[in-house]
């Protein structure tokens, strides 16, 4: 364990200092700017051409900097492989069925803890835009899924799997995961995402199957946003918890157990 921890990059508590670089970099900039928009009404904070540039930034740096001090190749690091296609269905169900549970755990977690009305208000303009309904898409469903797979799954994720028992690995990048959105009431949805992911970054190899999950997990949260009313009328929705638990239920193991077939062989051929 201890040459490993020595040879492989990065351990827990450096991936933990590199999350927590990345997230200063950009609050030294927002945070100054956030203030300066309060007193003065302005809306700095979110021009494009202040945005873009950090946000780019930010990232390139720490991609790079854990690629560079990871001492492996690109593709060890990055691992974008190709994987069957057919667990792009098979997510699409296992998400279907973990949406629900997910927004049952939240709103008990609400009750118990309500978050205050300013947070709430900052996190609901995540899924505004000047672009509208399109570049909610753009942030929410490609480019945010695309970051935090090359982050969490492509460079932590070399490192824990080569370190750690693969239970622990996928625990300690879903912990750093959900820690990372500093949202203590998305917490619970983002954790269970980040164990999902990071056991299918273990059994396809391929960070680009994590993006395509990622992407689908948030596009139906956005699409359950803007059609929340009419998924709510839907009659099987309607109807008692105990059944609803149960499809949902049915969904995600159907999803879970099809992602474990159409990933099989690839395991078996490391063995």
């Amino acid at each position: 364990m201890r040459s490993s921890t020595i040879k492989y990059y990065p351990t827990f508590w450096q991936a933990a200092n590199l999350i927590v670089i990345y997230i200063f970099i950009q609050t030294i900039i927002d945070f100054p700017l956030a203030i300066y928009d309060y007193n003065h009404g302005t809306d700095w904070l979110y021009q494009p051409w202040i945005k873009v540039p950090v946000f780019l930034g930010s990232t390139l740096l720490i991609l790079y900097l854990g690629y560079y001090f990871s001492g492996l190749s690109f593709n060890q690091v990055f691992s974008f492989k190709l994987f069957n296609l057919l667990i792009i269905p098979s997510m699409m169900i296992a998400f279907s069925g973990l949406q629900y549970f997910l927004n049952e755990i939240s709103i008990h977690f609400e009750k118990a803890l309500p978050p205050p009305a300013w947070f709430m208000e900052l996190f609901a303009r995540l899924f505004d835009s000047d672009l509208g309904v399109w570049g909610g898409i753009l942030r929410i469903v490609i480019i945010a899924p695309v970051v935090e797979e090359l982050i969490f799954r492509g460079v932590i994720m070399s490192g824990f799997s080569r370190i750690y028992h693969p239970v622990f690995a996928i625990f300690f990048s879903a912990l750093l995961f959900a820690l990372f959105h500093l949202n203590p009431w998305q917490f619970p949805a983002t954790f269970a995402l980040g164990l999902i992911l990071g056991w299918i970054r273990l059994r396809t190899g391929s960070v680009l199957a994590c993006i395509a999950g990622h992407a689908i997990h948030n596009g139906l949260i956005f699409l359950s946003i803007l059609y929340y009313t009419d998924l709510k009328n839907l009659s099987f929705m309607q109807s008692d918890i105990s059944k609803n638990y149960g499809i949902h239920f049915l969904l995600l193991a159907i999803g879970i157990a099809s992602i474990w077939f159409f990933t099989k062989k690839r395991v078996k051929s490391q063995i």
